[in-house]
């Protein structure tokens, strides 16, 4: 394949990549909404539009394996789509997330929340743009704009201690309060896992530019 058609085959596949992107982060910012206003609506809305992140993400796979398959690309495009392969699986999983937070929203949509939620939003939203400055830096090839996203997880990592300590204090404090504290509990961790696979995408950037793994 000539240069110039196989960088518009790439091309053609940031696209797709940035689309399920979009949809992953929307899953999830919708997710945290659903929460937040115990909509339940809206929540079993991200679990039926599940199947079609899924779909795009079966669609993405197959034009990689086929554009390696029939034209071998070769060095940092061959790690590029690659590194597509294994991002749209991160992304899919990211959106698996979301449809976790949307359970629970519909288990708890018939309690009075313990207190106000601040922080999970707040964590969250942190989470949603470690992923779409990530897919920026993937798309851009920009490796410090991947480093500076990869830091952001360390505010995430903080947040979550936060509320794992208060929702830890409220169940010592009063019994009745466990279950849905663990509950909160379960809505952070899927939370820290978005912002893991935010990283994932941070460390592709720098390896497919440098062909390194690893974060310097």
């Amino acid at each position: 394949m000539p240069r110039l058609q196989l960088s518009n085959e790439l091309e053609k596949l940031h696209k797709d990549l940035l689309k399920l992107g979009i949809m992953a982060e929307e899953a999830i910012l919708d997710a945290i909404k659903s929460l937040k206003d115990k909509d339940v609506a809206l929540a079993e809305r991200i679990i039926k539009g599940d199947k079609a992140i899924n779909n795009l993400e079966e669609e993405i796979e197959d034009k990689c394996i086929k554009l390696i398959a029939t034209q071998q690309p070769m060095a940092i495009d061959l790690r590029e789509i690659c590194s597509i392969l294994r991002l749209i699986a991160d992304l899919e999983r990211m959106a698996d997330h979301a449809v976790d937070i949307a359970k629970i929203t519909i288990k708890l949509s018939g309690e009075k929340y313990m207190k106000s939620l601040i922080d999970i939003p707040r964590m969250a939203d942190l989470a949603t743009d470690m992923v779409r400055k990530a897919l920026d830096a993937f798309v851009k090839k920009d490796i410090q704009l991947a480093k500076d996203t990869w830091a952001l997880d360390e505010i995430v990592d903080d947040i979550y201690k936060q509320i794992y300590r208060e929702l830890l204090t409220y169940m010592m404090e009063d019994p009745k309060k466990i279950t849905q504290s663990t509950y909160f509990l379960f809505i952070c961790s899927h939370i820290e896992r978005i912002a893991d696979y935010a990283k994932n995408v941070c460390e592709k950037v720098v390896y497919i530019q440098t062909g390194d793994y690893w974060m310097k």
